[in-house]
């Protein structure tokens, strides 16, 4: 495939939303393109999570849980400050119909702005951040890390020229050769004895690639009229934020949420040997997440703007494929976290599995979330995104620490997180009902039987091999056993969104 981005300035990159030569978004092309960005969204995330599987494989191997409860403590900080520097505008520009120069530029200038002012701030309140958590370290290392989202606040506008035109191909090289680089970096640090900092350095190099790769890849450059009329550069940021500051808000919600055992466990537990254990089974329910709703997150939100007034119809065949492919993959990761863990990690990581088991139950839903999140955006209701994620952060942080000065510990906690943002999707559903008219009876007709199906045959695999005593063989096993059994039950229901999902492949390769 031609990768040079010269041939962007010529044509238009295809778009579900009409910006590529007139094309049409209706019927067959909303459909041919959907598929598409779709596959290749799941092949780019799939061997993205691959390669950090890879790495991080590599990386506990060599390090200790205290080394990754150390950079747990700072995620939260590093993803405050870059969503406060995207402030939402990837998905404002993406949600209008055709973005102007002028409007990608505002958003270039106020995120290199709000970027660098934002890192000042964090380098002069690293001593008071090691000091709440009584490690000394994260002062250096926090000054270091924090430089992750200044490389970023140079990307956000490409990034968000690749997807608000849906050019998932160049985004999938990206995302390939970044999480290379960065993985490479890592493991040789970790190797040389750089332990934690090797860690920060991967991820600082991560973010760097990617905004290369993004300047490379989009044709969109920014232009210096912000040095000679900032105010009237940044007005169309300004314009903006009407719709952006709701999705900032719920972006910072949705950090907070994820983030909460991070800030909490090592404020609970000093050492980050508590931290650090939930951070492995964290990193690989997220790699498995990231996957499946990197792959619906790539093209939901144009495709249902794109749907009109057959949203519901378009919505339904996202939520039926999203369902599809999530439960039996997040479902057959808690089948085989304990053996996978224990096998590839060392019997160090041993008390990750449990948690790994249980994280999955509602990384099974979570690409559902990321769709309904999706609707709710597409339909120009960020207020509706805003208070949702709002109160589930509210709820889990408060849960938590509920927990822990009732005297219960992480198991507890976890299983709360887990019950409360499954039962956080009857929220959702509401918002779908009546922003499209989404019955409830439809919605578990959708969700329902695949949930079923994956969770009856994930059972039928522990116990066909739940007597075998070799790990290794036991995992291979449950996995083969899982396949052949979901792909045959469904083919013998005659589940449609198999048989298209089939029928498209073999018809792509011809």
């Amino acid at each position: 495939m031609n990768t040079d981005s010269n041939q962007y300035t010529k044509h238009s990159a295809p778009s579900l939303i009409g910006r590529a030569g007139g094309e049409s978004t209706g019927g067959e092309s909303l459909k041919h393109k959907t598929a598409q960005g779709l596959i290749w969204s799941g092949f780019s995330n799939g061997v993205v999570q691959l390669l950090g599987a890879a790495f991080g494989l590599w990386l506990i191997n060599i390090l200790a849980p205290e080394d990754y409860g150390k950079m747990a403590a700072l995620v939260i900080f590093s993803n405050i400050a870059s969503v406060l520097q995207e402030s939402g505008f990837t998905a404002a520009l993406a949600n209008k119909k055709e973005p102007t120069h002028e409007e990608y530029n505002a958003v270039f200038g106020f995120n290199v702005i709000v970027g660098i002012v934002l890192y000042v701030l964090l380098f002069f309140a690293a001593p008071f951040i090691a000091d709440f958590y009584h490690e000394p370290v994260l002062c250096p290392l926090g000054r270091f890390a924090f430089l992750g989202f200044v490389f970023s606040c140079f990307g956000t506008a490409q990034r968000a020229y690749l997807f608000g035109h849906l050019m998932v191909k160049q985004t999938s090289i990206m995302q390939m050769a970044s999480i290379t680089l960065s993985g490479i970096v890592g493991v040789c640090l970790a190797y040389a004895g750089f332990a934690y900092w090797g860690l920060a350095a991967q991820s600082l190099v991560y973010v760097a690639s990617v905004t290369a790769f993004a300047w490379y890849f989009s044709p969109w450059r920014p232009t210096l009229s912000a040095i000679r009329a900032p105010r009237e550069t940044l007005k169309p940021a300004w314009q903006m934020f009407g719709f952006s500051s709701k999705l900032l808000v719920n972006s910072l919600a949705f950090q907070f949420n994820n983030n909460a055992f991070g800030v909490l466990l090592n404020r609970f537990f000093p050492g980050g040997h508590v931290a650090g254990i939930y951070s492995n089974a964290r990193k690989w329910d997220d790699m498995a997440i990231a996957t499946i709703g990197g792959m619906v997150q790539g093209v939901a939100q144009p495709v249902l703007r794109a749907g009109g007034e057959s949203g519901s119809a378009v919505f339904r065949k996202l939520l039926r494929f999203t369902c599809f492919v999530s439960f039996p993959c997040l479902l057959g990761l808690a089948l085989i976290a304990e053996d996978f863990i224990v096998l590839l990690a060392g019997e160090k990581w041993h008390e990750s599995a449990l948690l790994l088991s249980m994280l999955c139950v509602y990384g099974a839903f979570s690409p559902v979330v990321t769709l309904y999140s999706n609707l709710v955006i597409s339909r120009g209701r960020s207020t509706i995104n805003m208070v949702i994620g709002l109160l589930n952060c509210a709820f889990v942080w408060g849960g938590i620490i509920a927990l822990h000065t009732l005297g219960y510990g992480l198991t507890a906690m976890v299983i709360f997180y887990v019950v409360l943002n499954i039962a956080w999707l009857i929220v959702w559903q509401e918002s779908a009902r009546r922003l499209i008219g989404l019955s409830w009876w439809h919605a578990f007709k959708d969700i329902a039987p695949f949930f079923v199906f994956a969770l009856a045959v994930m059972a039928a695999a522990y116990f066909a091999t739940h007597a075998l005593p070799i790990s290794w063989l036991r995992m291979l096993l449950r996995i083969l056993i899982a396949v052949v059994l979901y792909v045959g039950s469904l083919w013998i229901a005659r589940a449609q969104i198999l048989r298209e999902s089939i029928e498209y492949i073999f018809k792509r390769k011809r």
